[in-house]
């Protein structure tokens, strides 16, 4: 198991350095989010205009390891609510895929298109020094490859790069993604992909690879994005139905497969839903953990979101192991997101409970088993 440390103090790298980082745990309990985190960490460098926040939820399997998303959050208060609840969900994702980290992620505040640029990158990169230890970080919405490259230059924690890395992780995200589906049409009786209707929403990195790989097996597509030339792309490639943005929920599709941002289901359009499946990539699709009964209760199936999206993170996991990254373990490890999904699966039906309270309870069991250790 990999080891962990807290340093003394969280100082930038350089003596002239404008970077300032605090502690802000106890501002952060105040919020509905807080989980117990052990440390959330707030950076700010207004004359290279970083405002960063780095959640660590729980280190009892190894140091906190989660991507950084790049977004624009219109409060303060709203952007530690989401790294909250996705540093959270990347302690459940490491505990149940079996991997020696715990759940940690990083949120800076910023427009990617606009603001993501090089001075601001470097004063990151000084707080992710300073984070050495405690939290691994790699590409997520808005930070890409290359970003994680300059950043591998700059300090030692970052992964999913390629300067001796493994490169972006969202193809194994979408192929993880792509047997969960498969596993959730198998639960309902369906062998194969050959005329199954699924609503992608979302045609970034990983929606898109995840529609490839649906539409080389004869899967039917309707889709969604914010970006109106992506899903033209989409329609001409894919054959697919473009859908407008507050359309996709509804669609009367086998399966619906969130890839963008979380937080899209809730007590009040779950009736709308129109798929009898959710299986995506998309992070915290629900805005809270209770409502997967209200899907359940409708007879829709749902493939808890960090189990199946969990590719990315063993692969950019598996570059930190003893000997360095092997692909085709990774890839075997991947491999195994389906049986895990058809245990919950069972499980859950058995005891007619949500299936993300059984996947919370895996979770649970591998971190108490460690602490007991």
């Amino acid at each position: 198991m990999l080891q962990t440390h807290t340093p003394r103090t969280l100082k930038p790298a350089t003596r002239k350095s404008t970077l300032a980082i605090a502690d802000i745990t106890a501002e952060a309990a105040k919020l509905d989010a807080f989980d117990n985190h052990e440390r959330v960490w707030h950076g700010r460098d207004e004359e290279r205009g970083l405002n960063a926040i780095v959640a660590i939820h729980n280190t009892v399997l190894g140091p906190g390891l989660g991507g950084t998303r790049v977004w624009p959050h219109e409060t303060f208060e709203a952007g530690l609510t989401d790294v909250l609840r996705l540093s959270r969900g990347m302690t459940f994702k490491s505990a149940v895929a079996g991997m020696d980290f715990g759940g940690g992620k990083a949120l800076i505040i910023a427009n990617s298109k606009t603001d993501k640029t090089p001075a601001l990158l470097e004063a990151y990169a000084e707080m992710l020094m300073a984070l050495n230890g405690q939290y691994f970080t790699g590409e997520d919405v808005g930070f890409t490859v290359a970003d994680a490259d300059f950043l591998r230059k700059r300090t030692p924690n970052v992964t999913g790069t390629t300067v001796g890395g493994s490169g972006n992780p969202s193809p194994v995200t979408a192929h993880g993604v792509f047997l969960g589906i498969k596993a959730a049409l198998k639960h309902r009786g369906i062998a194969t992909l050959d005329g199954v209707h699924v609503a992608v929403q979302g045609l970034g990195s990983v929606g898109w690879t995840l529609c490839q790989k649906l539409h080389a097996e004869g899967a039917r597509l309707s889709v969604t994005d914010i970006d109106a030339a992506r899903m033209e792309e989409a329609q001409k490639v894919f054959k697919a139905t473009p859908v407008a943005l507050d359309a996709i929920l509804k669609v009367e599709a086998d399966v619906f497969a969130p890839c963008a941002l979380g937080g899209v289901l809730s007590a009040e359009n779950i009736p709308m839903l129109g798929a009898k499946i959710v299986a995506g990539a998309a992070n915290n699709p629900l805005v809270r953990h209770e409502d997967a009964r209200l899907m359940m209760e409708r007879g829709v199936l749902y493939a808890p979101d960090y189990v199946i999206n969990a590719g990315g993170l063993l692969n950019v996991a598996a570059e930190l192991a003893p000997g360095g990254y092997d692909r085709e373990a990774t890839m075997a490890k991947v491999a195994k997101i389906p049986e895990t999904l058809a245990d919950i699966f069972a499980r859950a039906e058995a005891q007619k409970r949500p299936t993300n309270d059984i996947a919370a309870e895996l979770a649970f069991e591998r971190i108490n088993a460690a602490r007991r250790d």
